[in-house]
């Protein structure tokens, strides 16, 4: 059984083994899922003349024909080298019949990379992957703070450019939800700004943080702040866009996870101003005086209670898709009035 670490994932994709195996890459990040399985896939078929040796099946193939994977990966390349058999949508479908008669043969040189999007530890693809010592689970979740400055390091280098500390702060309050997405918005800025040399705050603000849509930082802000009117606005906004909840409710998350270390410093005795100030990565500075608001508003036992509901507004809505946007408003709606209730009194 081999269930990889995050410091050992992108290692192992770069270099993946030459024996044959199953891969399941999993997890709420589908951007991620998506570029890992791609990467994967490349590297492991990389130097093969054969087309077909690469073979591509969505899980619903299998579903209906079970024998169809085993099939695949008995079959002998013809000129050589490994067959690479990507099934798509893995978790859509119950692959455990097609996966297990694979699992139990004594040695097979193809190897199977199956992608699925978020799957419950002990079930499913998950309990027969985690159990055998030839099969490899890559799970994959929301970029954190280091995945992000990785990523903006990795395009902004491929780019030729550099980037300034405030614009860096500014897109760690925009990425990190989905990596598709974020690598999406990153190139684009690269783009933009390729002419220039360098990103700053101004660029970021001009291509990812456009004023005509409802950033998610303004609709966290305002639950945090106890603005309900702007919190309102941004929860219509959200609903009607059908933006991903689960991606909100994360960013909201690790937006009180940091409030929390910084409410623990000026606990400690620190002014709070210097707290916010001396942040690295460093807050981007328009939202510097929002965050000194919250800072006065929420204690270290209310963000605690903060983060339970957010933590859990996440899980749901990570496992029902269509309870998302209920859950998350709900949870940002309770704590928007608590903020409110609080300054008010304060």
């Amino acid at each position: 059984m081999t269930v990889l670490k995050a410091g050992d994932i992108d290692r192992y994709v770069a270099n993946p083994p030459a024996e044959g195996g199953v891969v399941l890459i999993f997890g709420p990040d589908t951007g991620l899922v998506s570029e890992r399985a791609a990467r994967l896939v490349a590297k492991a078929s990389e130097g093969q003349d054969d087309p077909f040796n690469l073979i591509k099946i969505d899980a619903s193939d299998i579903s209906s024909d079970p024998n169809r994977l085993i099939d695949e990966v008995l079959t002998v390349p013809l000129f050589g080298g490994r067959r690479v058999v990507w099934v798509k949508d893995a978790s859509a479908k119950n692959l455990n019949p097609a996966v297990e008669p694979v699992l139990k043969l004594d040695d097979w040189q193809t190897l199977v990379v199956l992608e699925a999007g978020d799957i419950k530890k002990g079930v499913g693809l998950r309990k027969l992957i985690e159990a055998h010592k030839r099969a490899v689970a890559l799970p994959c979740y929301a970029d954190s703070d280091r995945g992000i400055d990785q990523l903006i390091d990795e395009e902004t280098r491929e780019a030729g450019l550099s980037i300034s500390r405030e614009a860096r702060a500014a897109l760690h309050s925009l990425l990190g939800g989905d990596r598709m997405a974020s690598r999406g918005e990153l190139k684009k800025l690269c783009l933009y700004a390729l002419g220039k040399g360098r990103i700053d705050s101004e660029d970021v603000e001009a291509i990812i943080g456009d004023a005509s849509a409802f950033e998610t930082s303004q609709l966290i802000d305002a639950a945090a702040s106890g603005d309900l009117a702007t919190l309102d606005h941004g929860l219509e906004r959200l609903s009607e866009a059908g933006s991903k909840a689960s991606v909100i409710a994360n960013q909201a998350l690790k937006h009180f996870q940091h409030l929390h270390r910084m409410r623990i410093d000026i606990d400690k005795g620190r002014n709070a101003q210097q707290v916010v100030d001396n942040q690295r990565p460093p807050i981007f500075f328009s939202r510097k005086p929002k965050f000194a608001q919250q800072l006065r508003i929420w204690s270290l036992n209310d963000l605690e209670r903060a983060m339970g509901i957010l933590s859990e507004a996440t899980k749901i809505s990570r496992l029902n898709d269509a309870l998302g946007v209920p859950v998350l408003s709900e949870a940002l709606l309770k704590l928007g009035r608590a903020a409110r209730a609080r300054n008010q009194r304060r």
